[in-house]
């Protein structure tokens, strides 16, 4: 029976991880967004992207171009750790976040 409730706590965690990197994902796509949106942007968004989410998690951020000049999408992908060191059952996540470019003028 122990090996059945092992195996169920290790999916709840499993999960809970899941559920967490789409989170920061989030959290590092907006911020990204953001910052890029800004009239005096910062030189790199996508530091202050990776600067919003906690140090373990592993996120990549891309701003694809759309095409409209008014809008700035950041996306954020963030890999997956697994419990089971060398099994992994998720791909990663990835969220995106479009913010409208903000006027230079008050």
């Amino acid at each position: 029976m122990l090996p059945f409730l092992l195996l169920i706590a290790l999916a709840g965690i499993q999960l809970g991880l899941v559920a967490y990197c789409g989170q920061q994902a989030g959290t590092a796509a907006r911020t990204a967004a953001r910052t890029a949106a800004e009239p005096a942007p910062h030189p790199n968004a996508g530091d202050a992207g990776r600067a919003a989410v906690s140090g373990w998690v592993d996120v990549d951020i891309a701003f694809p171009g759309t095409g409209d000049d008014r809008k700035v999408t950041a996306t954020a992908t963030v890999r997956i750790p697994s419990v089971l060191p060398g099994v992994s059952f998720f791909d990663p996540v990835t969220r995106s976040a479009t913010m409208p470019r903000e006027d230079s003028t008050p």
